[in-house]
């Protein structure tokens, strides 16, 4: 605890599961009461019965008390098996694109996995639309990140716990990255003389305007500052 000796974790212990369930019931709970004070939530359909204030307040009530379900895995073995699962997450759409089939006639055909009958492969056709919405269901709110860097993986604290990690665990320190005489010397220039016309990203290329549009003004809009679309 006090960063001289690296604890190692039980064997049978991965996560805490029950404080998480209860910390994401909390937080989703936290964010459903924000968003009715705000009147950003549309009861529709089967969800009209909720529009009451009592019947709001009684369906709340039925969900803190309902015990939420959070399924933590064991670790994989080996960082390459881990990065491998992970992925499939992080850098993967709905959809992959060999499970689309057909798109004709304002339909879409897909491939889907059947869980329930042995895993097997079975086709679906969907109206275009209903498939958009079914598809943008998956697309993440803004301001939600994705992954999240938690302990002594946190951005604010990995330079230092890293490496104290490490040393904890008697692994050799890995040496500086190492860039080449190219590199540095167009990196110099770029610090040294900086141009208008840089890229505000690397800070070492330059950035080339190819074509610039102008959003059409409206009589709605007419006070609004004109939109610039930058394609470089």
């Amino acid at each position: 605890m006090d960063g001289t000796a690296w604890l190692p974790c039980p064997k049978r212990f991965f996560l805490p599961v029950r404080v998480l369930s209860r910390l994401f019931r909390c937080t989703f709970l936290t964010a459903l009461r924000q968003a009715a004070v705000q009147e950003r939530l549309s009861l529709q359909g089967q969800c009209q019965r909720w529009q009451s204030p009592p019947a709001w307040r009684q369906f709340l009530t039925t969900l803190q008390q309902t015990e939420w379900v959070v399924y933590a895995k064991p670790p994989l073995p080996g960082p390459q098996r881990v990065l491998r699962y992970l992925a499939r997450y992080t850098h993967r759409v709905a959809i992959t694109n060999r499970r689309l089939l057909a798109c004709a006639d304002g339909q879409v055909t897909f491939r889907w996995k059947d869980y329930q009958r042995g895993n097997r492969q079975r086709l679906m056709t969907l109206d275009a639309v209903e498939f958009l919405r079914r598809l943008l269901l998956h697309v993440l709110p803004r301001g939600f990140q994705r992954m999240r860097s938690y302990g002594f993986c946190a951005h604010g604290q990995r330079k230092v716990k890293l490496p104290l990690c490490r040393q904890l665990l008697g692994q050799v320190p890995l040496p500086p990255e190492e860039t080449t005489p190219a590199v540095n010397a167009v990196a110099t220039a770029s610090t040294s003389h900086p141009r208008s016309d840089g890229c505000p990203v690397c800070r070492v290329g330059r950035m080339q305007v190819q074509e610039t549009w102008f959003a059409q003004r409206t009589a709605q809009d007419v006070l609004r500052p004109v939109l610039v679309c930058d394609t470089s």
